[in-house]
């Protein structure tokens, strides 16, 4: 396999969830200026909670920063990525770059100006 590692997977094994296209535009959620800017990749499944966007642009220092932030502008998508308890649900798992967050320091990992998130839905199925 090739690509970078993202935990048990390289990003290109999986064909193309996690692919971000060269030159895409950011959704309208722009950072405020002179803040740092942070992506954040959307899968197909949950774009429906968030305009049909597949990436968002977040002004955020921290995982949890972007989570609060994604729950003051797309309440439904947050619903769907954390619990009542701000947990980030069982069944997602999100990424910093190509590195998952609990290899990092969970929800408190800080964020950098040009950091990716990837929100990643689990798939399971026999």
């Amino acid at each position: 396999m090739t690509g970078r590692r993202m935990g048990a997977f390289a990003a290109d094994s999986l064909p193309g969830a996690l692919a971000l296209p060269s030159g895409m535009r950011p959704s309208t959620v722009a950072p405020r200026p002179g803040a740092m800017s942070v992506k954040v990749f959307i899968p197909g499944p949950l774009r429906a909670y968030c305009g049909g966007a597949r990436e968002l642009s977040l002004a955020a220092p921290s995982v949890r920063a972007g989570l609060e932030q994604l729950e003051r502008d797309y309440p439904a998508l947050y619903r769907n990525v954390c619990d009542e308890t701000g947990a980030v649900r069982e069944h997602i798992n999100i990424f910093v770059n190509s590195t998952h967050m609990r290899d990092l320091e969970g929800l408190e990992t800080q964020l950098a100006s040009g950091d990716t998130l990837i929100v990643l839905p689990a798939v399971s199925g026999g």
